[in-house]
């Protein structure tokens, strides 16, 4: 019996703390405080839909971007050290923030210098409905696109290597 408990909790695929690997991320970032942090995630990841500090600021564009940046930037930053990446290659996050309709999230590998480029993920967003109804959700939520980065990444880090043996 124990044997089966066991098994099936090591089956269980580990999920970090996303909620708080952001908060430390905007802190180390020196982009807030942690109680400024731990308040920003809070208002504008939990409650109702659309999320009403996105909508009513004198600065929507600014504030969508800020907000996707926040979210998507520590989670890319994460695969990407978690994959073995050349000391050449680096991961950028670019978005198209569209106050209307879903806002485009796009994470692009840059192989090195006058090396070709390659988009890794790319989601598409309605920043105003990222509102998850518990810390659990959200949790969910970013290691799925976490999980698509590491995919993404272990195939653009193949074909890296494949480049550098033709190169030869």
């Amino acid at each position: 019996m124990m044997a089966k408990k066991l098994a099936a909790v090591r089956k269980r695929s580990r999920s970090r703390n996303w909620l708080a690997y952001l908060c430390e991320a905007l802190v180390t970032s020196g982009a807030m405080p942690t109680w400024e942090a731990a308040t920003y995630l809070t208002e504008n990841l939990f409650g109702e839909k659309p999320n009403p500090h996105l909508l009513t600021p004198a600065t929507p564009h600014e504030l969508t971007r800020q907000f996707l940046h926040r979210l998507y930037q520590p989670i890319a930053e994460a695969a990407s050290r978690d994959i073995p990446l050349p000391p050449t290659a680096t991961v950028h996050l670019f978005t198209d923030i569209s106050l209307t309709g879903n806002s485009a999230v796009l994470v692009v590998l840059f192989r090195g210098y006058a090396k070709p480029k390659q988009l890794v993920l790319f989601d598409a967003a309605k920043a105003w409905d990222l509102v998850f109804p518990d810390a659990e959700s959200f949790n969910t939520w970013a290691e799925e696109r976490y999980r698509l980065l590491i995919s993404a990444l272990r195939k653009a880090t193949a074909t890296i290597d494949e480049d550098l043996l033709t190169a030869i």
